[in-house]
């Protein structure tokens, strides 16, 4: 496992209990614009995913 895995499950977890906010993200982790949009982005699609699974 790389170093790296932990710090973006990290990050990933906090989009995701807090919302998918880029500033949010960008402030807690000191990630650049694009990172910190490109996390967000993903914790979208994954709390769109897991709505869609609730409907089924």
């Amino acid at each position: 496992m790389s170093t790296g895995r932990p710090r973006r499950d990290r990050q990933l977890e906090e989009a995701l209990t807090h919302g998918p906010s880029p500033l949010r993200l960008a402030e807690a982790f000191g990630l650049g614009d694009k990172t910190a949009m490109r996390y967000a982005d993903s914790a979208r699609a994954l709390l769109e995913q897991a709505a869609e699974e609730q409907v089924r």
